[in-house]
């Protein structure tokens, strides 16, 4: 990998750690605080690349099986 192309890793990574960052803050204002599972999950996006599509699916079916959980309680 060349120096340049290192660089550019380097600042994408800064950008999107400073993105969930700031948008864990702006949901803490909110009062919905992102649990550490959920930061997690987010990480992940990032790390693996998926794609938006992918990511809407996944959240989705996480909150749907939340909602089954909260039901049978």
């Amino acid at each position: 990998m060349s120096e340049k192309q290192h660089d550019s890793d380097s600042a994408s990574t800064v950008a999107t750690g400073d993105r969930l960052a700031e948008a864990a803050h702006l949901q803490a204002m909110e009062g919905n605080p992102l649990t550490a599972e959920e930061i997690a999950m987010f990480e992940m996006f990032e790390r693996e690349g998926w794609p938006p599509g992918r990511r809407r699916a996944h959240i989705l079916r996480h909150v749907g099986d939340r909602g089954r959980i909260a039901a049978a309680e």
